[in-house]
This record gives C-alpha cells, structure tokens and sequence, in this order.
C-alpha cells in the first residue's frame, strides 16, 4: 500500500492510514463484519454450525437458538422467547439494528404462514423478472420447456446476449422456492456464452410459464420429520455431448427441503452407470443432511430410503460382486455403498411413472409435468 499521487506527505511519504473499522463497500468489509459478529456471538455460548458457516447454534440448560446470516440479514429463532428477547436486547446494545418482528420476507423470500406450517414464494421476484423481459402481458403455457422435437432451426446467435444472460441469472434465484423449473433453468444456463436465437426461444417459454404460475410456492409441512429421497437419470439426456443428467430431491416429512438438476461431468456409458452416478450425488446430499439433523437435535437413527427406477443400479450398489461388467464406474461412486454399509440410506426400487426426482432430469409431457409437479408440493404419505 501506498499514498496516492498527489497526496503524498513530504515529512513521511511512506506511511499509510490504518482503518480503525471496515470501510462499507470494501472486499474485506463482509469478512470483516462477519468475523465480528460471529466472535460476538461466540462469547455469548453460540458455536458455528460445521454443515453450514452462515448457521450458529445455541444449546445451553434446555434453550435452543438458531442464528442464519447472510452479510446483514439475519433470522433468528429458539425454544425461549426470553432467551430470544435477551440476545436481541444484547445485540441492540453491540451493533446497529433493526429488529423487523416475525418472519415475513428474507432475501426475497415471502414467508406466510399458513395452517399446515409456512408457505415460501417469490411472486414479487417473479414479476420483476417478466417485467424486466418486457413479457408482462404474454400469454401463459403449461410446461416451461419444449418437448425435443418441437422447435428446429433458429440457430444463429442471439442480437442481444447480456440480456440472455441477466434473465438467465435472475431466473437461477428463482429456483429458490421452484423445483418446478429447475430443469429448464439448467438448460438455459448452460448456453450464456453463446446464446442462439433457439435458446431464447427456449427462455422465452420459460417465462410464459412462470406468468401463468406467480402463485406457485414452497410449502413446509409442520409434521413428522422422516427423510427420504428420491434419485433419477436421463442417460445421455444431452443430445449435443450425450452426457447425462443427474436429478435428485429429499424430503424432510411432507415438506421438500433439496433438490438438484445436474449434467453429470463425463459421458456414461450405460444407463446404468448413468443411474448409479445419480445415486451416489443423491447419498452425498443426504449425509450432508443427516450431519445438519444432528447439530439441530433432529437426528435420525434409521436408514434413509432412496428411491431409485433401475433395478441393475440398485443391485450394484447392494451387491459389490460385478466387478468384472462395471470396472469402468470410477471409485468416487462407489461411496453409496459404504452409505449403505453405514446404515445412512437404504436404496429402494420404485416405478418409474412415482419417480418424482423424473420431473428434474428432461421435459415432459403437459400431463405428466402437472402430476410430478403437483407431487413436489403437496403432502407426501411416509414410504415404507
């Protein structure tokens, strides 16, 4: 560091102002400020949570608090309105805050509460987007993607691909509170470097859907908390580098808490292998979940049931007898079997046409979107 030009100091031209405090607007400054008030914190009893940094957990003499922040927002709730009370009278005191009341709109979230538990959307965040695309008044379609061979041709590149790029981006928040559209997202993500005119096409659909479905939310069920999952795969989905795609989603009860599109990172050679590497991601996202359970003092001590179509897959990751037909299957996905073997999951054959992880891996059909759809959001009746 050095003292700019033009205002250097002739009687110590090497010396520099040292900040007392983090200047707003800084790299530094969000580290700064966190470091700061997660050391607050720690001497106030919180620990730092090792599944997720932004979480603090509380857990002294019976009171549970849970703190979330993300740069300066915060949620915060426990077991003790007393105990709450007093850490935000303590806060108060340290730091320069607002305390907004019950949870109503985080990071753009809207929170309703509702009889069954709360209700998570982003209508607003929604509507700025198809305000920002100038497609306001468009008119709605059923499904967010085409089918494969509904549209060919169109391919030269898009006038405007900063556009294409700015919805895109907004469009990945938006899958926040909507797995309904986390595939198509995923498709339009994967062209921002060069974007055709068929890809905004494709966008465009996308957002016609979005208009006729603003309402469409996140519920979260208030009932027993059973984990289970679901993993599922399209062998050679992309047509462009035939890799496939990896979809997965877990509920926690009634309530959908994680689910992924993914395009897995090399090519399978069977739809086999294609499934198994599916299963393996899924495996990991539920021992990532089961460690967060655990910190919360929800932890489970029965296996988890992962739900997966392909009968070869799941006797592959039961039995490690077929080494001689699957050597090509790389080491890393052989992790769900010591899930199993640890007694994390337990991997159970389901129809394809109940595989709601179906609705994250290729478009589909008006009918069939609206069932999966409809499944991901409504209670679930506990598998066994």
């Amino acid at each position: 560091m050095k003292q700019p030009i033009g205002f250097i100091d002739q009687t110590k031209p090497t010396h520099v102002c040292r900040l007392k405090k983090a200047i707003y607007g800084l790299k530094q400054s969000p580290r700064e400020w966190f470091a700061t008030l997660t050391g607050h914190l720690q001497s106030l009893g919180f620990k730092l949570s090792s599944s997720d940094p932004s979480l603090l957990l509380y857990n002294h003499n019976g009171v549970q608090m849970f703190f979330l922040v993300y740069v300066d927002d915060i949620i915060l709730t426990g077991s003790c309105s007393k105990a709450l009370k007093k850490l935000i009278d303590n806060l108060h005191a340290t730091f320069t805050m607002r305390d907004l009341g019950s949870l109503s709109q985080f990071m753009g979230i809207q929170v309703t509460p509702t009889s069954y538990g709360l209700h998570l959307s982003q209508s607003r965040f929604a509507q700025s987007i198809l305000t920002r695309a100038g497609m306001t008044n468009c008119n709605p379609v059923s499904t967010p993607s085409y089918l494969k061979s509904s549209i060919k041709g169109l391919t030269a590149s898009y006038s405007n691909p900063t556009f294409y790029r700015q919805l895109a981006g907004c469009l990945q928040y938006l899958t926040l509170t909507r797995p309904d559209i986390t595939y198509t997202v995923n498709k339009v993500c994967q062209h921002m470097q060069n974007p055709t005119i068929l890809h905004f096409e494709a966008l465009k659909c996308l957002l016609r859907y979005i208009q006729g479905t603003l309402h469409i939310g996140l519920p979260l069920f208030r009932d027993k908390s059973v984990l289970q999952s679901y993993s599922d795969s399209d062998w050679a989905g992309d047509t462009k580098d035939q890799k496939s795609i990896t979809g997965y989603c877990n509920f926690l009860g009634s309530s959908l808490i994680s689910w992924c599109t993914k395009k897995q990172n090399t090519v399978a050679r069977s739809s086999t292998k294609a499934e198994y590497r599916a299963l393996a991601s899924a495996a990991a996202e539920i021992t990532w979940i089961w460690r967060l359970l655990q910190e919360l003092n929800c932890s489970h001590h029965e296996s988890t049931p992962l739900f997966c179509d392909n009968t070869f897959a799941i006797a592959l990751a039961n039995n490690p007898v077929f080494h001689a037909r699957t050597k090509h299957i790389e080491v890393d996905c052989h992790y769900i079997r010591t899930c199993i073997k640890d007694k994390t999951t337990q991997i159970h054959h389901i129809p394809t046409k109940d595989q709601l992880a179906d609705l994250l891996t290729k478009p589909l059909p008006a009918p069939r979107f609206k069932f999966l759809a409809h499944k991901l959001v409504q209670p679930l009746e506990t598998t066994t």
